[in-house]
């Protein structure tokens, strides 16, 4: 799913990605974010929001139970809503094996807060279609990753910084922000230069 190569155990995908990730497993486990009780509550969502497809806690969180496939979609949801970035994570002992999925954000998560946390960019990246960008800058605001910003009242897009989590496109009220997939955009970059 990583375009990134698979050095570190965290990479983002978007939220359909995540949700195919789910379809391949047949039993979920949620747990407590080990993130969001090390720094209290999280403004942003819920606690138990950590998935795991297997009975061991790979989250770090507590509270650790088995859940049904229908609790695991009311969880999506929220990540949709919430603006939650769906990053999966490798097995430690496997890393061919997606053990399970934290959902995160920069209000309590670690990867957003400490530098020094690695994760793998996803398998897409954003492509804004900027002759139709209103500028409104509401896909600033959820770009956790800082690929998007507002300057002199115009968006700045670094499509270098994109990590492919897809919440700037939920969030586009003209529809003008698209995904496609990292390895077109740098082909097609190469062939334009």
């Amino acid at each position: 799913m990583s375009s990134e190569g698979e050095n570190n155990i965290h990479f983002v995908c978007t939220r359909d990605e995540g949700w195919q990730i789910v379809e391949k497993n047949k039993r979920y486990w949620l747990s407590n974010c080990g993130c969001r009780e090390q720094r209290g509550r999280c403004k942003r969502s819920r606690m138990d929001i950590c998935l795991d497809f297997q009975e061991r806690n790979t989250g770090g969180g507590s509270n650790l139970h088995e859940v049904r496939k229908e609790e695991i979609e009311r969880v999506f949801a929220e990540a949709k809503e919430k603006h939650l970035v769906v990053r999966p994570f490798r097995d430690d002992q496997d890393r061919t094996r997606v053990a399970g999925i934290c959902f995160c954000c920069d209000d309590c998560c670690g990867y957003f807060l400490d530098p020094r946390e690695k994760c793998d960019k996803g398998r897409y990246r954003e492509t804004t279609d900027l002759d139709n960008c209103t500028h409104c800058s509401e896909c600033v605001e959820v770009c956790y990753f800082g690929a998007r910003s507002m300057v002199d009242g115009k968006l700045v897009v670094a499509a270098d910084r994109c990590y492919g989590c897809g919440l700037c496109t939920d969030i586009c009220p003209t529809g003008c922000i698209g995904m496609v997939v990292r390895s077109t955009v740098t082909n097609k970059i190469k062939k334009e230069v």
